[in-house]
């Protein structure tokens, strides 16, 4: 089933905020990134609630997404540019 653009588009910024907040909380736990200087370990997660599957699946046929390995319903966003 195809998605708008716009769909798609909120979609992808659903999981990228998500993504950046997971990140952000492991990196400011305590022992975490902040305190000893590395970045999060965090590359991929589950989608946000509230999409339909297809979405995230279109979203990797289109090159925005990528499925990670190992995993069935776990995304990592591929870098654009």
């Amino acid at each position: 089933m195809p998605y708008s653009k716009e769909e798609r588009k909120k979609a992808l910024k659903a999981l990228k905020k998500k993504l950046k907040l997971l990140r952000l909380d492991d990196e400011s736990s305590i022992g975490g990134a902040f305190s000893t200087g590395k970045q999060s370990s965090i590359a991929g997660i589950k989608p946000p609630p509230g999409f339909p599957d297809d979405i995230w699946t279109e979203l990797c046929e289109l090159g925005r997404l990528k499925r990670v390995p190992g995993t069935k319903d776990q995304y990592m966003i591929v870098p654009q540019g």
